[in-house]
């Protein structure tokens, strides 16, 4: 069932009772430039392929968000040939949406950007400043400083000294880090330090625990040099006592917090109800979890599906299962995804989780696409007898693309049907596959995809240029909204941090009630 929803009826679904999944398929850019609070990004360049993880369950009621041009409608038939059946369409894109009365939020992942700033407001945890921290160091103060985002974060920029222990594992961990030392949380921004900070309070509240102001933002905002391209190191390792003082960290935890646990029995039948949605995570490091797979869960890191919640869940009021040893990463982590008002429960991994089938999820529809190799596609590209469209994302065009080569994405490619044969390059991501499928919808049938890609074409001899430069209003699938922040521009730094301060008085009482703090 497919049908066309007025913005305030959409809004008032949202934010009441039940299950709903509010997706935006816009691209990354216009996305991160105003968008409703709890929409999640969908687009629609990639959507057959993330759908299925994004919510799973194919009869849970689905709005769809688009920029007014009609892709909702589109979106709306990708998503019935899969098997989703409830589907509205929200009338008029974001002019409507204001003209309704109701904000458009800037910025990605805002629900957790949002429950950090309340969370920040309504407990106040220490924070230190970039030029006392700066001070200590100087004077030689003893003292410990993590930056709590991810490895690939981590490396592209982090203040000198840090190191690398996402938010979850320095709890995890705490038993084997020094007890006499003063420990300082960083984060890119705000909000990951603050939420780390406070996670680490609650477990440890005798250690002296601060969150640098404004992470490394604020420490490149206060003149200081950003460290680029360090390599984090192996996570500190557990001893069997210090295992022990974890497990009763957690035991205690989750006692106090009535985090309730299940079992895989539970699980199964969690899946079997129709009713509702169910997602499976393990949130232990990437390591154990590879050493120890479970196949019915994906892996996350559980800073990570606390931080940017929406990329992992796509549907409100769900129910969440995370898998753990002990508990204290996942009930850390269940703790704060309770506050955005989802229904968690923990399991300790064992045979029986460790034996669940991974659940099924709608699949893409089957469409044969036709396929060329590197280099016949070369010498017809040569010959002009097709024109090359690269599909990857636009960063990697810019850096390194076949001379002659235009990129576009799924959304532009009606602007091709009709334009003569087209060959379509991709990488390991499957923006290529949809570009086809996208144009054997429009009805272009001559087209191929180019078997290997990009890589496929270098090796077999294409010419490459380098250095293009995509203005972002082209390049739509960047985040445009205070793009830079992290390479240098302080002015996009300044913004960004202005934004999460302002996130809490953006609010309305009605989107308020939704945080569960």
């Amino acid at each position: 069932m497919i049908k066309e929803v007025e913005a305030k009826e959409a809004n008032c679904r949202v934010l009441g009772g039940g299950e709903v999944a509010l997706l935006d398929l816009r691209e990354a850019g216009p996305f991160s430039e105003g968008h409703p609070l709890f929409a999640v990004h969908a687009p629609y360049s990639t959507l057959e392929a993330i759908i299925g993880d994004l919510v799973p369950r194919p009869n849970v009621p689905i709005l769809l968000f688009d920029g007014g041009d009609g892709i909702a409608k589109v979106g709306a038939g990708v998503l019935v040939a899969m098997g989703y059946t409830d589907i509205g369409m929200i009338r008029g894109g974001p002019s409507a949406w204001s003209d309704a009365g109701l904000k458009l939020y800037k910025g990605v992942n805002v629900p957790s950007k949002t429950l950090g700033e309340l969370a920040e407001a309504y407990w106040h945890p220490k924070t230190i400043d970039a030029p006392t921290l700066a001070a200590w160091r100087r004077e030689g103060r003893a003292f410990l400083l993590f930056d709590c985002r991810p490895p690939e974060e981590f490396q592209k920029m982090t203040v000198p000294g840090a190191r690398c222990l996402p938010n979850g594992e320095i709890a995890y961990r705490l038993p084997a880090i020094d007890q006499h030392k003063p420990i300082v949380v960083t984060c890119a921004g705000r909000t990951r330090g603050i939420i780390g900070t406070l996670g680490l309070a609650r477990l440890a509240p005798d250690r002296e625990i601060y969150a640098l102001d404004n992470g490394t933002q604020g420490w490149a905002l206060a003149g200081f040099d950003l460290e680029r391209g360090k390599a984090p190191t192996a996570l500190p390792e557990l001893s069997s006592t210090e295992r022990q003082q974890t497990q009763r960290l957690a035991e205690d935890f989750l006692a106090a917090e009535r985090i309730p646990a299940t079992t895989a029995s539970d699980i199964v039948t969690f899946l079997e109800d129709k009713s509702r949605t169910t997602f499976l995570f393990d949130v232990r490091s990437p390591d154990e979890a590879a050493a120890d797979p479970l196949p019915a869960f994906r892996h996350v890191w559980s800073g990570q599906i606390v931080q940017a919640t929406d990329r992992w869940i796509g549907v409100h009021r769900a129910r969440i299962v995370l898998a753990d040893d002990y508990g204290l990463r996942a009930g850390l982590a269940a703790y704060w995804l309770r506050a955005l008002g989802h229904e968690i429960y923990i399991a300790h991994v064992n045979d029986t989780l460790r034996n669940l089938a991974k659940p099924t999820t709608p699949a893409k529809p089957s469409i044969e696409v036709p396929v060329i190799d590197a280099a016949t596609a070369i010498a017809q590209s040569e010959s002009r007898k097709a024109d090359c469209l690269d599909l990857r994302p636009s960063w990697r065009f810019a850096r390194s693309h076949v001379r002659g080569s235009r990129w576009t994405i799924r959304p532009h490619l009606k602007a091709f049907a009709g334009a003569g044969r087209l060959l379509l390059i991709g990488d390991n991501g499957p923006e290529a596959e949809l570009g086809a499928r996208e144009l054997l919808r429009l009805g272009h049938r001559d087209i191929a995809l180019i078997r290997g890609g990009f890589a496929a074409l270098v090796r077999a001899g294409a010419t490459i240029a380098t250095g293009s430069s995509m203005p972002l209003d082209q390049a739509i699938d960047l985040i445009s909204f205070a793009y830079g922040r992290h390479d240098g521009d302080l002015a996009a730094s300044q913004r960004y941090l202005d934004w999460e301060r302002g996130l809490v008085s953006a609010l309305s009482s009605e989107e308020r009630a939704v945080f569960r703090l």
